[in-house]
């Protein structure tokens, strides 16, 4: 039997399993992406997201070289299936890698390029891998209130039971967010979230992660002694796919939790197999200055401490006495790390006017982190409550549930609500604006809005010394229609005509909806004989239309015009108003179905068959 072009093909359905499970089961994930790109054959859908996937774990789990020629074919697949959320995706994983190898300005460039577009396209997890990725961008730039506000923005669009995992990879984040500004006990906090999810999935890489900020806050927090156990478990760890082997990037992290606990034998032997992977970036030069530091401390030779600390200082200041953070790339942390340890190795060497210079540069980061902790534990409070607010309308969806199908659809409905608040508001905020100027039934403009502009086209008519035409058309015989028919009847009547002006008339007319039955028509740059003759071209659509209804057929429809212009017309916009509008009141007295121009003769006057409506 073929299969319906809404049913997805097993391939399709297999590369989108794989993409849920990337953070859940890595593993699970790249083999059921392997398989749906054997079995995709001519599906374009499937062997896109198979190639998604397979970027997206490249990405992950090992280098950002690695993943660029991935992720860029299934962007260009992605495309040319017209798959706008795929080839986003895939776009932001790009601007990832970019991220990952250190160029943090043209990542964070090129994800905001995809923001607007991503928050209008995407939805739940992969809308916050896009925010996540922005954040990641600010972060690394050391501009952390802008990396708060996304990271929770992301955490908002993918709570626990809908994230597939990726919600431990942003309490993770966030937990290292929140060290870089010295607040270690609320990241423990957000380690703890993350841990807990990680017992349910299977992502060696994230659980090492979390392990590697679970030791760096208890070192922060003098409690590296507790850190140990984590230490010797990441030192257990095997390889990872990118083949660094047991997160060899953190190693100086792990040196320093084992220094700071007095063992010294350990930091120097952990010390060692870091120096076998080169330092990419600014951080990774500063941190492994400061274990150098640490061990030369340790084993009692605090003059030998600041070579290493003296090599990476330009890397840290921008002015001599280095109050500032001067390098794109560095962590506040690392920063604040390295004046701590330059003045405790200054000061042991005997330098204490050096350690001084030290402890008052360190003083000026850790109050700008305390500044910075403060306006994040209330960006933390308020997620929270939104948070909170979120649960308690989904249990109390939970708890009218009739059926299960209709729960979920009502859940599903919710979520998307409370998910794009901000779009819909400003949707509504639109839509109201509409509202005030535009009539519900006819979809023209209101009484109200031709009260607001025609003043002003009057004036600019005359300004220009052109002429503006005013036509009030009024539809004949319409009480027969709701009499004979009903009001329903009558609404069809008034739709269609409304539908027939929009489609006839110039983008540059203004058609409103005048009262009950009448209309008005401004029309700039025409003189009234001019429009005239629009107004009969449309009349003679008019009484072409028929309607079939209960009860009967309307045929026969006709309305009555009355025609002015600026240039016969004196006054302001209410006597060229009145003047259209006694010419109207002429054309009924004439027999309907006619139209009448203003002029000094009360006007020319067309004069046509009348037919009734029946």
């Amino acid at each position: 039997m073929a299969r319906s072009p809404s049913t997805p093909s097993r391939a399709l359905r297999l590369a989108r399993q794989s993409w849920r499970l990337l953070h859940v089961d890595s593993a699970r994930a790249i083999a059921l992406a392997d398989q749906a790109a054997a079995l995709a054959g001519d599906d374009a859908a499937a062997a896109a997201w198979a190639t998604l996937a397979r970027g997206y774990h490249l990405l992950y789990f090992a280098t950002p070289a690695d993943s660029i020629g991935v992720l860029t074919d299934a962007r260009e697949r992605c495309a040319r299936n017209g798959d706008r959320a795929g080839a986003l995706l895939a776009a932001a994983g790009l601007a990832r890698a970019a991220w990952r190898d250190g160029r943090f300005r043209e990542a964070l460039t090129q994800a905001l390029a995809l923001r607007d577009d991503g928050r209008r396209v995407l939805r739940g997890e992969a809308r916050g891998i896009l925010l996540n990725t922005i954040a990641g961008c600010y972060s690394a730039l050391g501009e952390s209130e802008q990396a708060f506000a996304y990271m929770y923005q992301a955490l908002r669009d993918a709570p626990p039971g809908r994230a597939h995992g990726f919600d431990a990879v942003l309490h993770c984040n966030l937990a290292n967010e929140l060290m870089q500004i010295g607040d270690y006990l609320e990241s423990l906090r957000h380690i703890d979230e993350g841990l807990a999810r990680c017992e349910e999935m299977n992502n060696p890489r994230l659980l090492g992660v979390l392990l590697i900020n679970r030791v760096i806050c208890l070192t922060e927090l003098a409690r590296a002694g507790e850190a140990m156990g984590d230490v010797h478990r990441l030192r257990a760890q095997p390889a990872d796919a990118s083949g660094r082997g047991r997160l060899a990037a953190h190693f100086e992290t792990l040196a320093i939790a084992a220094l700071r606990a007095g063992d010294v034998a350990l930091g120097a032997e952990l010390l060692a197999a870091a120096r076998a992977t080169p330092c990419r970036v600014p951080d990774e030069q500063v941190e492994r200055a400061i274990a150098l530091a640490l061990l030369a401390l340790g084993q009692g030779a605090p003059a030998q401490a600041l070579a290493p600390l003296e090599a990476v200082r330009a890397l840290v200041c921008a002015a001599d006495d280095g109050a500032q953070v001067g390098t794109e790339g560095l962590s506040l942390r690392l920063a604040c790390g390295y004046w701590q340890v330059a003045a405790e190795a200054r000061e042991r060497a005997g330098d204490v006017a050096g350690g001084l210079r030290a402890l008052r540069a360190w003083q000026g980061l850790h109050l700008q982190r305390v500044q910075m902790a403060s306006r994040a534990r209330y960006q933390a409070a308020s997620l929270q409550t939104e948070l909170l607010h979120m649960q308690r309308q989904r249990d109390a969806i939970e708890q009218r549930r009739r059926s299960a199908e209709r729960a979920r659809a009502q859940l599903a409905a919710i979520n998307q609500q409370l998910s794009q608040r901000v779009s819909e508001v400003q949707a509504l905020k639109a839509a109201l604006e509409q509202q005030t100027v535009r009539d519900f039934l006819t979809g023209l403009f209101n009484r109200r809005h031709l009260n607001d502009v025609l003043p002003p086209m009057l004036a600019l008519a005359r300004r220009d010394g052109e002429p503006l035409a005013v036509a009030i058309l009024d539809l004949d015989h319409f009480k027969l229609v709701n009499d004979r028919h009903g009001h329903a009847a009558g609404d069809r009547v008034l739709q269609a005509f409304g539908g027939l002006m929009l489609q006839a008339l110039r983008r540059s007319d203004v058609a409103c909806r005048y009262g009950g039955e009448e209309f008005c028509v401004l029309m700039p740059r025409t003189t009234a004989h001019a429009a005239r003759r629009k107004i009969d071209a449309l009349r003679k659509q008019w009484r072409a239309r028929s309607f079939e209804v209960d009860g009967g057929v309307i045929n026969g429809c006709s309305f009555s015009a009355g025609i002015a212009d600026s240039a016969t017309v004196e006054g302001a916009a209410d006597a060229l108003l009145k003047a259209a509008d006694d010419c109207a009141l002429d054309a009924k007295r004439r027999g309907r179905d006619h139209s009448v121009v203003y002029a000094a003769a009360r006007g020319a006057v067309i004069t046509l068959p009348l037919q009734q409506i029946g």
